[in-house]
C-alpha cells in the first residue's frame, strides 16, 4: 500500500531527498525501509523524531498505515 513520506530539517538531510513514496503496512515497516535505504546518519536521526500520520502526531510504530497516507518525518526543531 503506497504512502508517502515528507522529511523536514535534519530529517531531510539526512535523507537526502524531500518526499519519497513507500509501500508499507505499518509505520515500523516503513522505517525499516527508510533506514535500510537511507542509512546510519538517517537512523540517528529518527531516534529523536516525532511522526506525523495524515496530521496526527504519533510516535507508535505498531500504527497501521492507510494506502495513501502522508508520512512527515519531524526532528526537534529549535528556536520558536
Amino acid at each position: 500500500m503506497p504512502v508517502t513520506v515528507r522529511y523536514f530539517a535534519g530529517a531531510r538531510a539526512a535523507a537526502g531527498v524531500e518526499t519519497e513514496t513507500r509501500d508499507a503496512g505499518t509505520l515500523s515497516e516503513l522505517v525499516g525501509q527508510i533506514v535500510e535505504t537511507h542509512g546510519e546518519r538517517l537512523e540517528k536521526v529518527l531516534t529523536a523524531c516525532s511522526f506525523l500520520v495524515d496530521g496526527t502526531q504519533t510516535r507508535d510504530r505498531s500504527l497501521r498505515l492507510r494506502p495513501g497516507a502522508v508520512v512527515d518525518v519531524l526532528p526537534p526543531f529549535a528556536g520558536g
